[in-house]
Order: structure tokens, then sequence, then C-alpha cells
């Protein structure tokens, strides 16, 4: 692991019984009773440093009794508990409501309910610290003191900040009427008989010693405030989805609600979405995590993937820093705004992922196949072509034609695909791979991503250019096929290592490969079979690794468990090649695995066998909510309806797959190309309106998604 980073591919610490609240960059994680307890991992986080350390409430220095924590809105939490009881009494009767608000800091409306006949007298002291340490000194409970710390109160405010290395963080708590000392606020409290009382705290971080305006000013209703509105609208703009079984309209309700709070906005670009990797330790833009969540989002808002790749565009690579990994055209891998983090790597961008910069291209080639704005998607073709510039020139610095990855400092991530893990990338007998390694689905996206750069010269009238991106990709189908393939085992290797041996386990790596386009078509029968396979299919998804290979285990982060996004670009890839059955299966599978957990998909979950136990086994360490796991449900419909769009050729393909027990479905508001239309699926009757003008209704796809030219 580098040292002062960590990455979206690597387990962290959770308190797995935490109240999680987010909103952009800020996030809260509380016990249930609403304290932040000190020496833990919890806290509350602005732009990835912790301002809140310890905050506790108490009542006569005594601690509450938590009673309940909800948490309406990702945002928001209703938590209640009771005080000890009075002198004299043998029940409680002061409930606590603490309401809390998380956004550019945190709001907390406290109210005492006095449910007795006898006015109660209190003093309630809300304590608090703030270490102002890096999230990733506390994700990995390294956490130092560093710099000089202060500490001011007075007239109902204490302020808490750290000089450090030339930078200031400092965390301002202000509540009207409270006395302050050095490290709390106190209020003197008579509650009367069967009444209430209240206040407000204002929690607002200090940036170089200028305060960030809050996302609840006191001054305002909570249900104007940025947001509740901002939530609001995401819930109400987007497309409606009806679906006769319950448990799949629930997934599919808490899969928009989770990526709708997944969004962050840029400051710099407020008006601007992207999706950040995961709550709560990755509220972050991360290159292959939130272009594989737009991708699979994109039919059902392609505002966030544009607001995504037009944020990774501008961060692109420019130069060579080998301290960073940045190179020129490189797509970034995580962004992060703590001090730790710029000051180990000289930056605040990680540029150490192989996959990130030729998905971008594709992205680019979807949102113009799903009709997103023409001139938008054109003014990010010169970054696309830096992108193809980087894949041919430091993605394959041997010139053999495939790219691979070796991390330029022993600070980087040693394995730069999706599985990440140090031990992610293994032989049949287990032996890690040597780099540079060269990963199968690697050159599946750059595949992808010539088709997508010849698609887009086409629309730009440049037939010539056109043609040779096809090419390119033909050529590299070719090769792909010569090297990767292992005719005595059935299936294509993982991937290459330093010395071009082929890594020859059986994983979902392939899956991939179908999605992509890349697998030839006489391959691709053995390539569904084996992801069927017992070894490889878990009957909650498909396992990362197959249970025949020497360094399988279910309980491992990459090396045998389900990723339920890599379970849905599995499905994809078979819908492709036709093997309707196989995605079928898969599909149900993993939305099963989502009912299983309340509708909310984890990260990833344990690979033990659906007959060894009726239930998925979690992974303590997933994320929740996560990005991709959030977009899987919305794209796995997309898989069962067979909805794939080609705007420029004037083309909606939509061959419906879905399973009998899911019931008639309506889809409304779907945006394409300016236009809003409506699906419905009942009796195995197909109905389509509101196409856009010019737009065709087939049931075949387009053949500019092949580099062959023939339908894939």
């Amino acid at each position: 692991m580098a040292e002062g980073w960590t990455f979206a591919g690597e387990s962290a610490r959770v308190d797995t019984g935490a109240v999680t609240l987010i909103e952009g960059s800020s996030f809260c994680l509380s016990e249930p009773g609403g304290d932040i307890v000190p020496g833990t991992s919890q806290g509350l986080f602005y732009r990835d440093t912790r301002i809140l350390s310890a905050w506790g409430l108490r009542l006569d220095d005594e601690e509450p009794d938590p009673l309940s924590a909800m948490v309406p809105e990702p945002y928001r939490a209703v938590l209640l508990a009771r005080a000890r009881p009075r002198p004299g009494q043998a029940e409680a009767t002061l409930l606590i409501e603490r309401r809390r608000f998380v956004g550019a800091g945190m709001r907390e409306d406290v109210v005492l309910r006095n449910l007795g006949n006898e006015a109660a007298a209190c003093v309630l002291t809300l304590r608090a610290e703030a270490d102002f340490a890096d999230l990733f000194e506390v994700k990995e409970g390294r956490v130092r003191h560093r710099g000089r710390h202060g500490v001011e109160h007075g007239d109902g405010t204490l302020e808490l900040t750290r000089q450090w290395r030339g930078q200031s963080r400092g965390v301002r708590i202000a509540a009207e009427g409270a006395i302050s000392a050095s490290g709390s606020l106190a209020f003197r409290v008579v509650v009367p008989p069967r009444g209430t009382w209240r206040t407000s705290v204002l929690v607002t971080p200090l940036v170089d010693g200028v305060e960030t305006p809050t996302s609840f000013p006191l001054e305002r209703p909570v249900e104007q405030a940025g947001p509740v509105v901002r939530n609001t609208a995401w819930l109400e703009t987007g497309p409606k989805v009806s679906v006769g079984d319950e448990a799949l309209g629930a997934t599919l309700r808490r899969s928009r609600r989770d990526l709708g709070a997944l969004r962050i906005f840029d400051p710099e670009v407020p008006d601007t979405p992207v999706v950040a990797a995961g709550a709560p330790w990755f509220m972050a833009l991360f290159g292959r995590d939130s272009i594989l969540t737009a991708l699979m989002a994109l039919p059902t808002d392609p505002r966030l993937a544009l607001g995504t790749a037009r944020v990774l565009a501008r961060y692109q690579g420019t130069r060579v820093d080998p301290m960073t990994e940045e190179e020129p055209g490189r797509i970034p891998h995580e962004l992060r705004f703590g001090v730790d983090a710029s000051l180990v790597l000289g930056g605040n961008v990680y540029y150490g992922t192989v996959d990130a910069t030729p998905l971008f291209v594709v992205l680019l080639g979807e949102l113009l196949r799903w009709g997103a704005d023409r001139e938008a998607v054109r003014a990010l073709l010169p970054h696309a072509d830096r992108a193809l510039e980087w894949v041919e020139r430091y993605g394959d610095r041997d010139g053999d034609g495939f790219v691979e990855y070796r991390r330029a400092t022993d600070r980087g991530l040693a394995n730069q695909g999706w599985k990440d893990s140090w031990d992610g990338v293994n032989g049949a007998d287990g032996r890690i791979a040597e780099p540079p390694i060269a990963l199968a689905e690697v050159q599946g996206y750059v595949h992808a991503a010539y088709l997508a750069r010849a698609l887009l010269a086409e629309d730009a009238g440049d037939a010539g250019g056109a043609e040779r991106w096809r090419a390119k990709a033909r050529e590299l189908r070719r090769r792909f096929d010569e090297r990767f393939w292992l005719p005595e085992r059935g299936w294509y290797a993982m991937a290459l290592d330093g010395a071009k041996r082929p890594v020859d386990s059986l994983a979902s790596n392939m899956g991939h490969c179908l999605w992509s386009g890349i697998v030839a078509a006489e391959r691709a029968p053995q390539v569904a079979e084996h992801l069927l396979s017992p070894e490889l299919f878990s009957g909650w998804g498909v396992r990362t690794l197959a249970t025949s290979m020497a360094a399988y285990n279910p309980m491992s982060y990459h090396n045998g468990s389900v990723w339920p996004h890599d379970s849905g670009i599995a499905a994809a890839g078979l819908m492709r090649y036709g093997f309707t059955g196989h995605a079928r299966r898969v599909a149900e599978a993993v939305l099963d695995t989502a009912a299983a957990f309340g509708g909310r998909l984890p990260e990833l979950l344990c690979g033990f066998d659906r007959a060894e136990y009726d239930q998925p086994v979690p992974y303590p360490a997933s994320c929740s909510p996560q990005a991709w796991a959030s977009a899987t449900p919305l794209h796995l419909l997309r898989v069962l309806l067979g909805a794939e769009a080609c705007l420029p050729h004037g083309r909606l393909r939509l061959a419906p797959a879905l399973p009998e027990r899911f019931g008639p479905l309506r889809l409304e508001d779907l945006p394409l190309g300016g236009a809003r239309v409506r699906v419905e699926l009942r009796d195995g009757r197909l109905e389509v309106d509101g196409l856009p003008p010019g737009v065709e209704l087939t049931d075949e796809p387009c053949p500019c998604a092949a580099s062959d030219g023939r339908a894939p």
C-alpha cells in the first residue's frame, strides 16, 4: 500500500455499525446515538480532512441512552435518545432529538422534549475535538498529532485550528446562547412540563482562514437548502420506472437515490455533477470507477456522464511526473483535496491507472450514441486524441501492440487495473504476475476506444479517419486472439506478464472482453460456458476467480469474491454475443442479491455458493453505497431490455429478455437525443413512443459497434 495514499481498489477500515451521512465532499460517521467517538475512524470530514474527531452530547455529564437512528435522506438523520432518569424517578422523562444535516460542514438541531409533569432542569454539553487528520490517515488507523493546534472561544462560539506546513485548517462551532469553553459548548436548560427546548448548532469548515458557506443556514428553511433542492430535482426529473416485481422496483428506486447521493460538484464548475466512487472513504472522483458508473447510468442520465467526462478532461495529464504517475494524455485515477495527499505525492491528482484512459474515449462514444449534446461531445475530441496518443506511446511502452502497466515508483499502486489489490493478478498456480502486465480486459477497452473514436470521426465527416480507427480495432482483435487465447484451457488468459507469458487463471476478466467486443465469435461459446460454470458462477453472480484456481478464496477482495458491477458487465457481454439465457441468469442472480441486501447492492460480497448458503455472505469492508454497485441494477435493466442506441445511425435497439417474474414494465421520460421516450412491456408486447425524429426502432444491433462491421 502506498504510504499516504490508498485507492478505491484497496480495502479500508469500516465501522459497520456507524451512521453514515454524505453530501458532496462532506461526510459524517457517528455512533447510532449521534456521538463521534475519539480514537475511532468516525468523524466529520470536509474535503478529505477530519474537522471533528470527537462530538459528544451529555446531559448533566451523563451519556444518554440511544433509542433510534433514522436516515430518511443521504445527508440527513434523526437520532433519538433518552436521558437518564431524573433524581427520584424510575423512568426517564427527557427525550433527546438530534436532527443532523451534513453538507459543507454540519448543522445539528437539538430538541429536548419533557414528557413529564414537572419542569426539568439540566445542563446540556456538546464536547468537540478536531485532529484535522487526513482521510488517508484515519482510514488506515495511523493518525499522528502534527502541526500547531489552537483553540479560541467566546460568545457562543468555539474555534479549533491547526497550522501545518504553511496550510491552515479549522472549524467554527457556533450556537446562540451557548456558554463556550476551550473544548465545549454548554447550555443551561429548563424544559417546561410537557414542553420542549431547542437550539441549533452550526459546524463550519475553515480553509486557510476562510469560512465555507454552510449548506444548511439557519435563516433559510431546510427544504430550500441546496442539497435538498438538488436531491429533489434529481429524483423528480429522471426517468420513471414501474415494474410488477416489488423487490426489483425497490432496488431500482434505491439505486437511483444512491447515485444521486454520490454526486459531487466541482467547486470551480458548481453546475457540473460528477459521480464519486463510494461512501464513506471514496467520496472523490475516480477515473475508472466514475467512468464505468457513468457508462452504466448513461441511458438514464447523460448529464452525469457528460459532467464526469468534462471534469476528467480538465485534469488530463500534460507532463511526465513519476511521483504522481502523470503522463501526457493520461486520465487520472483519483482526485483528492487533503494536505497529506498533496505532500506525499506532490499533488492532489494521482494517475496510476491503466484503464481509465481508453475508457474515457469509450464514454465519449457512448455519449454520442445516446444523443448527448453533439457540440459538447465534439469539444472533448482533442482530449480523446490525447488519450489515444497515451495508449499508443505510454500505454504500449514496448511497442508490442498491447497496453501494459508498471508503477513508476514504489509509492504507486502495484496493480493498475480494476483488480488493483496487491495479489489481484495471479496464475492458475497462484503465482503473482510480474510487471509489466498487459490485462486482457484493458486490451478490450482499447478495442472499444478505437471503435468509439471511429464513430466520432464518422460523425464529424472524417470517413478516412473512421476507417483508420476501425482498422486499428480489427488488428488489435486479431492479435489479442492470437496471444491471449489458451487453446488447451479453452479460455482467455487474464493477462500477459512481463516476460509475455500468459497469466493462465480462469477469471471474470473474460466477461469484460465480451462487453468490449474483442472476443472472436468462434471463442464466445466457450467463454460463455466458463462464465456460467460452477467454478465461476456462484448463484449470486460471477466470481472474480474460479474455485479451481490455486489462489481462490471466497472471502478475498479479488480472488473469488463476487463484485456486482463485474457480473453486470459480464451480463452485458453475454447479451452482446447473443447468449440471452446466460445473460438473464447472471442478471437475475445479481438482482436477487440486491433484494437480499434490502435493495442496495454492496461493493462486493463473498464468493460462497448459493447452494451452500441460501443468503449472500457480506464482505465486511464493502463500501455502501458504492457507485458502480449502485448503477448495476439500472445497467441490468438495460441489459434485460436489450437496449442499445446509435443515434448517429438513427437506431434504437430493443430486444427484451425480461424474466416473466418481474412482471410488466413501464419506463417513462427516458432521455434520448432531446426527446423523452416511453417504453412499455406487457405480456410480451413492446410499445415505444416519443422517439426523436429520424430514429427507428429495431431489434438488431448497429454494425458500427463491431470492428469487422458486422452486427456483434
